[in-house]
């Protein structure tokens, strides 16, 4: 089939009519790198998945982080299919089941004592934002470049701001992630480099007594995978206690992926407020936030409103409940086992071939930074350093051959638990063909 045969095309044209730009998030369109139009999907199966033009793909997109037991995990489906039939999907009123789910979670996550369900991790955000505020009696947020902490006003600054136009990185400027922002909200965010300890500490001793809550990552996972440099999470552990703000580690991706316990676990530094999401459900729409009693109980008595219809809903708390037996630590070794094979062999093809570039991951999540060989520290390194026209081509070229992640830079590689050996063998034979291609 040639290209102006293509179903996708065709489909793309028709649900622009009804979809602006085609698609139901900015994340899937031309926009965002899916040119010269996204693959429309058939199904999916495990690690691999089918679009309606007849092309499958191993697929290492897995729905953008959510699917870390693959696609249609049947366990996970047949307890919510079996819970929709047995109790119902929405009730406006408790039930045992939500208590059953969070009980799971707080049991995983090593920080959380309590936890509310919620649906989105944009959602999750706002709540662990506010709820910040409302605990301390204080209105500052501290933020970094290059993180995504969902769309809402409170947070959606500074994601991948022109360093141009950015200040200086001992202190940038907080800059718009998007039109119909108000700048009044600016004045709630100071927003600082990662990985840079002296301008994080020097802002803590000056205005530390008005931070409310300092958000992070435990890794940058939304500008491709940059890690934090040794004693870094430590040092805003450190900080925000001496300073009396609370700790949010915004574990939307982290969660459930690197280890059970998520980010916080794998690096052993604990927060105050966690947001979770997309490793939490097995592939169902569902978020979570949880946090010491201490903070949490401002919800419980009051002092904190967190309403929502959909709360807790049946499908959710089946999902996570389902999901939360699956994620036991042999898996996580034999997942991050197969990552990491995929990791050094995309490491050993990209010598072998010439190209510049190198790997960075854990197994679990990694990105292929082209264009060069230093090391990405914050989002400055990377706008400075990655060349995303050389991974575009490197893109084309995998999906060429049939295998499937996003196509812009500053995304990543998803592995699940559905992943296998074999997938990585035909990956890596892609990825010769591919980068000899380059």
């Amino acid at each position: 089939m040639t290209e102006s045969e293509s179903k996708s095309e065709a489909l793309l044209a028709e649900a622009m009519k009804v979809f602006p730009g085609g698609v139901g998030s900015s994340a899937r369109g031309i926009r965002a790198g899916w040119d010269p139009y996204p693959p429309f999907i058939a199904q999916g199966t495990g690690s691999h998945i089918t679009d309606v033009d007849g092309n499958e793909y191993v697929d290492y997109l897995m729905g953008l982080g959510p699917l870390l037991l693959g696609h249609r995990p049947p366990e996970v489906t047949a307890a919510v299919v079996d819970a929709i039939q047995r109790f119902g999907t929405v009730f406006g009123l408790p039930y045992e089941l939500e208590a059953e789910a969070a009980r799971k979670v707080v049991d995983a996550v090593p920080s959380v004592d309590m936890v509310r369900f919620a649906n989105s991790g944009s959602e999750a955000v706002g709540t662990a934002v506010r709820l910040a505020r409302a605990v301390t009696g204080r209105k500052l947020i501290v933020r970094f470049e290059g993180h995504y902490h969902g769309w809402l006003d409170t947070v959606y600054w500074s994601n991948h701001p022109d360093p141009a136009v950015a200040g200086p990185p001992e202190r940038p400027i907080t800059v718009p992630a998007g039109k119909g922002l108000l700048p009044e909200v600016a004045d709630s965010l100071v927003v600082l480099t990662w990985n840079d300890p002296e301008s994080f500490t020097a802002v803590m001793d000056q205005i530390g007594d008005q931070v409310a809550a300092v958000i992070t990552e435990p890794a940058v996972l939304n500008t491709g995978c940059i890690l934090p440099e040794p004693g870094w999470l430590e040092l805003l552990r450190a900080k925000t206690t001496e300073h009396g703000a609370l700790l949010i580690f915004d574990e939307v991706i982290t969660g459930f992926r690197f280890a059970r316990g998520g980010g916080q676990e794998f690096f052993g530094v604990m927060p105050d407020i966690t947001t979770m999401a997309k490793g939490l459900g097995g592939g169902f729409p569902v978020a979570a936030i949880g946090g010491t009693r201490a903070v949490m109980e401002a919800i419980g008595d009051g002092r904190y409103s967190h309403s929502g219809t959909y709360n807790s809903n049946v499908i959710q708390t089946a999902a996570v409940s389902a999901t939360m037996d699956l994620l036991t630590p042999d898996r996580y070794v034999t997942a991050r086992a197969i990552g990491t094979r995929l990791m050094d062999g995309i490491t050993s093809l990209l010598k072998e071939k010439g190209v510049t570039g190198h790997v960075v991951g854990l197994g679990t999540v990694f990105q292929v930074w082209m264009g060069t060989d230093e090391p990405i520290r914050n989002w400055r390194d990377a706008a400075r350093l990655a060349d995303e026209e050389l991974f575009t081509r490197w893109w084309r070229a995998m999906m060429a051959r049939g295998v499937l992640f996003h196509p812009a830079q500053f995304e990543n590689l998803f592995v699940s638990m559905a992943h296998t050996d074999a997938d990585v063998d035909r990956t890596l034979e892609a990825a010769e063909g591919a980068l000899a291609s380059l």
